[in-house]
């Protein structure tokens, strides 16, 4: 009996050793309801990145600082005294005469034409003097100017055709173009001697206009030699 013991201690070390390497070898049972388990890896970790050393940076220069000198105390010196401004005695200013007035020009005024009739056998020259009229009352001159100069291709040597279409130039403040029409109707008037007066009456309103007033003067002594 001694003997068995003493074999049975020195066989379970060795009975305990190979049932363990068979339990590691065996797969555990699957359990329902529990979380896999997590296999660690047991690849190498892998090494962490070598730090790239920087350069060391030299040291800054070292500035030496001297205390500054002593200059002593500053030292203000007054302001000179300015002498006071004598003042200037008063100058009287001289008088000029007043400028003269320039001499008053004398003015010559427009005076009003009398209507002149129209003594015409043909009656469409008739209808268009009666036509411009309308249309100078009216204020359409450009109008009455075109139907005027209608009758005078009509009765080219119709003295009041030329005298009207001067009245109109004049009211459209073209002076010059109502003298030289006004010229030839006195020149085609021959003895109608009212519609000479009328006619140099109107060049002498042209002249007005022109600030001619000499030759207006002229021009009226005209009219009243007929």
């Amino acid at each position: 009996m001694p003997i068995k013991r003493l074999v049975l201690v020195c066989s379970l070390p060795t009975l305990i050793t190979g049932c363990a390497e068979f339990y590691g070898s065996q797969r555990p049972a699957p359990v329902y309801g529990r979380q896999p388990d997590i296999h660690v890896s047991t690849a190498p970790k892998p090494k962490p990145p070598k730090t790239i050393k920087q350069a060391k940076r030299p040291a800054a220069p070292i500035v030496e600082t001297q205390p500054l000198k002593d200059f002593g105390p500053i030292t203000t010196a007054p302001l000179e005294t300015m002498p006071p401004i004598e003042s200037v005695p008063s100058t009287t200013v001289p008088s000029y005469p007043e400028p003269a007035a320039p001499p008053a020009v004398h003015t010559e005024t427009i005076q009003p034409l009398e209507p002149v009739a129209l003594l015409s056998p043909s009656p469409a020259v008739g209808a268009l003097v009666s036509a411009a009229d309308q249309n100078s009352q009216s204020g359409n001159l450009d109008s009455a100017v075109a139907v005027i100069e209608r009758a005078i291709r009509i009765e080219p040597r119709n003295a009041v055709l030329f005298y009207k279409l001067a009245e109109l130039r004049l009211k459209q403040s073209k002076p010059r173009l109502a003298e030289d029409l006004a010229k030839k109707s006195a020149l085609l008037a021959s003895k109608d001697t009212r519609l000479k007066r009328q006619s140099w009456l109107l060049i002498a309103n042209a002249r007005v206009m022109q600030q001619d007033f000499d030759g207006a003067r002229k021009a009226r002594a005209k009219a009243a030699s007929f």
